[in-house]
């Protein structure tokens, strides 16, 4: 896999550097979006917080990674595996009790046209998150 991760940053027009592969690795391996500091757990302490912080932003930079905000103020990495190119992401539900985000693959959001609709609208990559409360919550 590593190969595979060295390939994509390679392409996105990047140096594949042992921290961008390990970083982009990481959030390959995950269902969800990782904040900074999952991320530093997930690789241990091997690594030093601005160097993968430097290389969340130049990953998403280059489009292999996409960075949300919940709402909280916390950004949230992403790889994507589409890997910058247009089209419609995916959506996520974030529960208002524990702050869990799961990501929903086959939720699909239909705009149709329509008068007056602002252009950000009809823009492919908008973020769509769903909240409530989790299962484990309820």
């Amino acid at each position: 896999m590593r190969e595979l991760y060295r390939r994509h940053i390679r392409d996105a027009g990047l140096r594949a550097t042992a921290p961008r592969v390990a970083v982009l690795g990481c959030l390959a391996s995950q269902q969800r979006p990782l904040t900074h500091a999952d991320v530093m757990t997930a690789l241990g302490s091997d690594w030093d917080r601005a160097t993968v912080y430097r290389n969340l932003a130049d990953l998403t930079k280059a489009g292999l990674v996409r960075r949300y905000d919940m709402g909280d103020h916390v950004w949230r990495f992403e790889f994507d595996p589409r890997h910058g190119h247009a089209g419609p992401g995916h959506a996520h539900f974030i529960c208002i009790n524990c702050g869990d985000v799961q990501c929903i693959e086959d939720v699909k959001v239909h705009v149709p046209a329509a008068r007056r609709l602002p252009r950000a609208i009809r823009n492919t990559n908008l973020e769509i998150q769903l909240k409530g409360v989790c299962d484990i919550c309820a």
